[in-house]
């Protein structure tokens, strides 16, 4: 499997699965989760992953911070509809991040380790985009995520169109990859910029 560099030196997100813990799956419940997890679950990297991947790990610092987060024992709130834009991937995504579900989730063993109710979305009384509470401390953060700050290459509007009408060639195509996914590295991996990025509340 072939896949950007830069995908590798993204900071991955270290939680707590007691879960897990029980049934065995990963020895004392220590589950990493990477950028590269949420590509595959999204299928693509885009700014909107970039940014889901972003406000599920500065959120889950401000909850826990040096304490592990307790996966499947962290509410997700998205304040906008879930078929609205693109509130159904950054929803997904933070809720496979914190191990949670909506109504679809796992029920649980003998009334424990439920993962169901617990990304809800149609939120409207957030301040944020997204709102994360851990159910374990009560504590909760609200996070909006802006990419403005890491604009797209001027060159992308032009690529994109002669791709999407199918007059780019191999080489346009490869430059269409390169710049999208290079502004996606400027996202993940420039740590300055990422509380221009994320704002928390």
């Amino acid at each position: 499997m072939t896949y950007p560099d830069f995908f590798d030196q993204v900071p991955s997100i270290l939680l707590y699965d007691p879960l897990a813990e029980f049934l065995g799956a990963l020895e004392s419940g220590i589950v990493e989760i990477t950028y590269l997890d949420c590509v595959k679950l999204a299928g693509h990297s885009c700014p909107t992953v970039a940014g889901a991947y972003l406000m599920a790990k500065m959120g889950l610092q401000e909850l826990f911070g040096e304490e592990l987060p307790v996966r499947g024992e962290i509410e997700v709130l998205i304040r906008g509809r879930k078929g609205e834009g693109v509130n159904g991937v950054i929803g997904t995504l933070i809720a496979f991040i914190c191990g949670v579900n909506d109504e679809a989730g796992f029920k649980g063993i003998g009334g424990r380790f439920s993962r169901a109710n617990k990304l809800h979305y149609g939120v409207e009384e957030l301040k944020g985009e997204v709102g994360l509470r851990s159910l374990t401390t009560g504590r909760s953060v609200t996070l909006s995520y802006d990419p403005s700050p890491v604009p797209p290459d001027p060159a992308m509007r032009e690529l994109m169109a002669a791709l999407q009408q199918g007059r780019g060639g191999e080489e346009e195509i490869k430059e269409f990859r390169r710049l999208w996914q290079e502004r996606v590295a400027k996202i993940l991996l420039n740590r300055e910029l990422w509380d221009r990025l994320v704002t928390i509340s």
